[in-house]
């Protein structure tokens, strides 16, 4: 059980307090309510973009990380398709380093011409380095538009080309931050060596002054139901063929969320999985192969890749694979399995919740779904699973009109 507080500031800021005086240390995490999903489809990448330029100096602070760590902490960010996290660990005593540093770059960032040029470069390297120039890495550059072709989950949170990034003036990048940095688009979490008086009293003192407005979001699509299996090939100079599914699921505050996460586990979680024990260890169809969740906010997918073995074609890879999916979809599996699953679910839930700054983000996005108390509760859904519940999911999500595969050749093969 996680005990917490919770607040809100005149100024619409959400801030939740977690008093754990076992940590000589406090994490002061800022979530903010912008990801991929909320960029103009002209301009994007911005949401990344600006987990690079929080970092680069704000209104009052020219460096962020100096001042950090002077009094001993460090920090570090994430962007998903949903949201931006922000987080910083500090010494306890020195907490209020922390709520400066915080506050000032939501009031007002310093938006330097070098400042947004250094971090325009970093982005674009970032992009290079990692989806265009490493093997199989623009992977998702190809399955998301493949799947999505309304809903603005089709480009990754790096975004849909450099060029976006390359040709991003002052001025767009000025405009996203003032529209999605304010104090009533964020929720701050405090976990430590704290009281819930002075986590309140500091709000107050360096967050209250901060004006808000309300957030003007883009038109965000739904996805239409796919009624029929896509397919895309492609060809790459890379090692081995790989094969990438991506099959449509509920979204992550969907009922049906945890028994879909727990099938993901059955699939691809760790050597005794089916697809790996079936399909790697037994019979040598994949040198590797995984399977999970994106996790999204509004509905999202299920994922199985591999990495095929020398010899093997694509047509028998995905027989064998199908043969898998199709015995769940049609036999319960046994208690004792779900049970192992439920279980090292459990164990890493348990594990991450010993660090203060796992707690402190878990409970950023909890409330940032608008069910903070799921920090304490959503296990209980994971105890709940039965059998039917993993076939029934595994029915609905293993559909072959609603899967988007991804054949990715390796040249030396074709």
């Amino acid at each position: 059980m996680i005990p917490y507080e919770h607040f809100v500031l005149e100024n619409g800021l959400r801030v939740y307090v977690i008093e754990d005086a076992s940590s000589p240390l406090v994490c002061v995490n800022v979530l903010y309510d912008v990801g991929a999903r909320d960029e103009d489809p002209e301009l994007t990448g911005f949401a990344h973009l600006f987990e690079h330029l929080m970092f680069g100096g704000s209104v009052n602070i020219p460096n962020y990380d100096e001042p950090l760590q002077r009094v001993g902490g460090d920090n570090n960010a994430f962007t998903t398709n949903d949201l931006t996290n922000y987080y910083c660990t500090v010494p306890a005593e020195n907490i209020e380093t922390a709520f400066w540093l915080e506050s000032d770059r939501m009031l007002s960032l310093a938006f330097t011409p070098k400042s947004l040029d250094v971090q325009r470069q970093v982005v674009i390297e970032e992009f290079k380095q990692r989806y265009l120039n490493q093997p199989y890495g623009d992977v998702w550059l190809l399955l998301r538009p493949l799947v999505y072709k309304k809903h603005p989950y089709q480009w990754a949170t790096i975004g849909k080309s450099i060029a976006h990034i390359e040709q991003a003036s002052m001025n767009d990048v000025k405009a996203f931050f003032k529209n999605f940095y304010t104090p009533s688009n964020a929720i701050l979490v405090v976990c430590g060596k704290v009281t819930l008086q002075q986590v309140r009293q500091l709000s107050e003192t360096w967050f209250s002054a901060i004006p808000a407005h309300t957030v003007k979001r883009p038109l965000r699509l739904a996805e239409p139901i796919q009624t029929e299996a896509r397919k895309l090939e492609v060809h790459r100079d890379v090692p081995a063929n790989a094969l990438y599914r991506a099959y449509r699921m509920c979204a992550r505050k969907d009922p049906q969320y945890p028994a879909v996460d727990v099938l993901s586990d059955i699939l691809g979680r760790g050597n005794s999985a089916r697809l790996y024990n079936n399909l790697v260890l037994q019979k040598s169809i994949f040198s590797d192969v995984s399977c999970y969740v994106t996790a999204e906010d509004d509905p999202g997918l299920l994922i199985i890749s591999g990495k095929l073995m020398p010899g093997i074609s694509f047509q028998q890879a995905e027989l064998e694979l199908d043969s898998v999916l199709q015995v769940l979809c049609t036999t319960l599996v046994n208690e004792a399995e779900l049970l192992k699953c439920i279980r090292k679910y459990e164990s890493s839930l348990r594990f991450s919740s010993t660090d203060i700054m796992n707690k402190a983000s878990h409970l950023a996005i909890y409330a940032w779904m608008g069910h903070p108390e799921w920090i304490n509760t959503e296990f209980s859904k994971y105890e709940l699973l039965t059998p039917q519940d993993i076939t029934d999911a595994a029915i609905s999500v293993l559909n072959p009109k609603s899967c988007s595969t991804l054949y990715y050749y390796a040249k030396a093969s074709t």
